[in-house]
């Protein structure tokens, strides 16, 4: 599998001397993008979950470190007594302050081991001297054992020892994989992007995978090749590349006075799920520091977040699994009578299978009960559903006016995990609103694609569900869509849930 990486920059010439950048043929830059989408399926993990780990294993480990050498020491001889039971775990805890405000928890910390040994000896040996102080200038040597701490102390340091070694390997080979490198690709070639790939790659034991460069311009201000990194297309060419491969960040190289060229360009990038970041390495413009972030020493200026990211990624993935088990037991038999009816009301089966769009503008498969007569089943939704309509039987008008066809998209949350409880709602791939496709109609539209899609959203229950025959309808559920991924959280989705039901009653717009 090629990768180009910025160890290969510090190592290697680029792939064609800067003379004959300009002359790579489109076949060869065609099969550097192929190379570049070879690690596409590698999936990620969060650095930020993945540092958040570490706090809790390493509190962990110091505790039952403590709670062994007690054990064995003390417990067995004297029983058990609640100073050391209380005790144990609060030292444990300012352990981990400790190692947190010496800068201990980052991905680069933890690939520095042992560099960074002495570091955290010292974070730890401050906690433990303080608490041996206490123990001393509050005469509570006949409460806590000195031997016991020590030997506590000396216990915990060799545990982090080999804690610390086994993870440096771990994250090591997690880089390497691709599972925790940031996927990176820039947007502007030329002096900037080289000036930019040079100070990353000065950075040390740098976390980025730079996959290459996309520039809409084609003269020899933009080679093909910029220091080893081949140019692999234009801003309209990355929209489709990031939705066969995976990008964490995209880093915009062109200087903040290009204000108008960098909107043009975020217009078209803005719908898609990845950080944005402006290089700003070459602004003469300086900011206050907590204005930027860092890649090393190399400052960006934060443009998009990815919206649901971290920790919020699991809670909402366990707030999905968790509570969509509970919708879809207490639903079965709802969902048993619906089938059934629907068996009875008309040939064929009772379940329907349509394409949407899912997360990323990915196509998804969805489950719905079956409301129109088969021999006119309508698998890309290219005509409304409306009033009266002949296409729709009996017992359809009925599940879609109370959306139970909805149901069966729970084993899309539950098993395939493509749909969520909440988010804005998958549309069939052919949909319109007077007779144009929605993203025709609404400027953006995929950027409601930047989360999952969900079986209920904010613009359900705010009217914006079911007929979408005008240009406003689309434009109303696509605005609250938007909403919704912006002021995101755990707390919003349960009421937009315990709302739904209410929703659902007062709703008339659904044929």
């Amino acid at each position: 599998m090629a990768k180009f990486s910025l160890s290969d920059l510090q190592k290697t010439e680029p792939a064609a001397p800067a003379s004959s950048n300009s002359d790579m043929s489109s076949d060869a830059l065609a099969a550097a993008a192929r190379a570049m989408q070879s690690g596409a399926n590698v999936p990620g993990f969060s650095r930020v979950v993945l540092e958040g780990l570490v706090r809790f294993v390493e509190c962990l480990l110091i505790t039952a470190t403590g709670f062994a050498i007690y054990y064995f020491y003390i417990a067995r001889s004297e029983g058990f007594s609640q100073p050391y039971l209380l005790g144990v775990p609060l030292v444990a805890g300012f352990a981990v302050l400790a190692l947190q405000s010496a800068e201990l928890y980052k991905i680069s910390a933890f690939r520095r081991f042992p560099a960074d040994g002495l570091r955290l000896a010292g974070a730890v040996t401050v906690v433990f001297a303080i608490a041996l102080a206490l123990i001393f200038f509050l005469k509570l040597d006949a409460v806590f054992s000195r031997v016991f701490m020590l030997a506590w102390y000396g216990g915990s340091l060799a545990a982090l020892a080999g804690e610390r070694a086994a993870l440096a390997l771990l994250v090591d080979r997690m880089i390497r994989t691709g599972r925790l490198a940031r996927r990176t690709v820039l947007v502007g070639g030329g002096n900037a992007a080289d000036a930019l790939l040079n100070q990353l790659a000065a950075q040390p034991q740098p976390d980025l995978q730079i996959l290459g460069i996309f520039d809409d311009r084609t003269d020899e201000r933009s080679p093909a090749v910029v220091a080893g990194f081949p140019k692999l297309g234009t801003v309209d060419d990355l929209l489709a590349f990031s939705r066969s491969t995976r990008i964490d960040l995209i880093i915009f190289t062109l200087p903040i006075t290009a204000e108008q060229r960098i909107l043009q360009m975020l217009r078209k990038l803005w719908v898609l799920p990845i950080d944005i970041r402006l290089a700003a390495h070459m602004n003469k413009l300086h900011f206050r520091p907590h204005s930027y972030s860092y890649i090393g020493s190399v400052p960006l200026i934060d443009i998009f977040d990815k919206p649901i990211a971290g920790w919020d990624v699991i809670l909402k993935y366990a707030f999905d699994k968790i509570v969509g088990g509970l919708c879809l037991l207490i639903s079965l038999p709802v969902m048993a009578i619906v089938a059934l009816a629907v068996k009875l009301d008309s040939k064929g089966p009772a379940l329907f299978r349509q394409k949407r769009y899912g997360f990323n503008n990915e196509v998804v498969e969805v489950f719905k009960f079956r409301s129109m007569r088969t021999d006119m089943l309508d698998f890309d939704a290219t005509k409304l559903v409306t009033k009266d309509d002949p296409r729709v039987t009996r017992v359809g008008r009925f599940i879609r006016k109370t959306s139970l066809d909805e149901l069966p998209q729970l084993f899309n949350v539950v098993f395939k995990g493509n749909l969520s409880l909440v988010g804005p709602r998958p549309h069939a791939l052919h949909a319109k609103a007077a007779e144009r496709h929605y993203d025709e109609v609404v400027d953006g539209y995929f950027a409601r694609h930047r989360v999952s899609p969900g079986i209920t959203g904010w613009a359900q229950i705010h009217g914006w569900r079911g007929e979408t025959d005008t240009p406003e309808k689309i434009q109303g559920r696509v605005e609250c869509d938007l909403y919704y991924i912006e002021n995101w959280s755990i707390l919003l989705d349960i009421y937009i849930l315990l709302a739904t039901p209410f929703a659902l009653i007062k709703n008339r717009n659904v044929y």
